[in-house]
């Protein structure tokens, strides 16, 4: 799926030669995350701790404009130090090369503060740049304000720490520790303001990838429901065969919500306990070697109930219109042998 995406945003002329290089970079499980919200939310916090844990590369205005030599960098640090606004295409240029480069293609990305405004969302698309996930900070402005007060930042490690929330325990950090520009309660209430006027723009282009996520928590709720949504894989539009397999304890209604699944999804049903029964009913060789068992009231072993689930699985009805299967497997052994026999359930 991604592949075909990139042939698609890409067009290259020799198809064949694209697509053997993309297969060769392997990239497809790489994060490509846009962590956004508003002043104080938590964007630095979140997005260094994402790439501590996926080991990729972070990309904000700090580290386009100060770590990187880029083509255009001087550029926009010149603005910058003029105080002077740097224009959206300037900035869709520099995210667009760095995010090119080998490092960001094989580890992945996690791209801070990007885009703020719709007419930067729209030129990273038009650059083929497309997040798997987006995640939206929010919080009460009230809260925000107050967080920016005591916000104060690492000049070694570009690290956000607070007075209140989140001071570091060594010595060391704290000594070094110094108070952001322009963070001032106006500035901050300005700047929200700008913020809530261009947030649903935002949100339109990426509401189906996008999940907001509330940052008046504490950081470890935060950090465990960013990392939960960015290790979720969205639901793909392509058709598929449903392979559904049912697991529970004894009474939890297993069979009875199989059924109904079954039923209104217009799936085979397959109770592994009516499937032996079936095969002893019908007289077959497997049925007579399942029967002895089933008389005794003895589990029948694992190897004659892959077999017949198989045989079943492998039937027209179930190949065309799939299975919901319930009742096997039981264990991990039975699980791992299931995993054996190819029979590997999508749900």
């Amino acid at each position: 799926q991604n592949m075909l995406e990139e042939l698609l945003i890409h067009k290259p002329d020799d198809p064949i030669e694209f697509m053997i290089n993309h297969l060769k970079q392997n990239n497809d499980d790489a994060p490509r995350v846009c962590v956004l919200g508003p002043p104080a939310s938590g964007k630095t916090t979140v997005a260094m701790w994402l790439c501590k844990h996926f080991n990729a590369i972070r990309v904000s205005q700090e580290t386009l404009l100060f770590k990187e030599a880029l083509t255009q960098t001087e550029e926009a640090k010149a603005l910058k130090e003029r105080n002077q606004k740097i224009p959206n295409a300037l900035w869709a240029n520099l995210i667009q090369e760095r995010l090119s480069n080998v490092d960001c293609i094989k580890q992945g990305w996690i791209l801070e503060g990007f885009p703020e405004n719709q007419e930067q969302a729209w030129m990273l698309q038009s650059s083929g740049i497309f997040p798997r996930h987006v995640v939206m900070l929010y919080a009460p402005d009230t809260v925000l304000i107050e967080r920016s007060g005591g916000k104060r930042l690492d000049p070694l490690t570009q690290e956000v720490f607070h007075t209140t929330f989140n001071w570091p325990s060594d010595p060391l950090v704290q000594q070094r520790l110094v108070k952001p520009e322009d963070l001032s309660e106006q500035e901050v209430s300005k700047k929200l303001l700008e913020y809530h006027r261009k947030f649903p723009e935002i949100f339109h282009i990426y509401q189906k990838v996008l999940k907001s996520i509330n940052a008046d928590q504490p950081s470890v709720d935060v950090l465990s429901q960013v990392l939960a949504f960015v290790q979720s894989r969205h639901r793909s539009a392509a058709p598929f065969t449903p392979r559904i397999l049912f697991c529970g304890p004894p009474g939890s209604g297993k069979s009875l919500q199989a059924a109904l699944i079954a039923q209104k999804y217009d799936v085979v049903n397959i109770c592994c306990g009516q499937l032996l029964k079936e095969a002893v009913a019908d007289n077959t060789k497997l049925g007579e070697l399942v029967k002895p068992y089933i008389d005794n009231g003895c589990p029948v072993p694992d190897n004659l109930v892959l077999k017949r689930l198989t045989e079943r699985l492998s039937a027209l009805d179930c190949l065309t219109n799939g299975w919901v299967l319930s009742g096997f497997p039981r264990d991990v052994e039975q699980a791992e042998q299931l995993q054996k026999a190819q029979i590997n359930p999508n749900r």
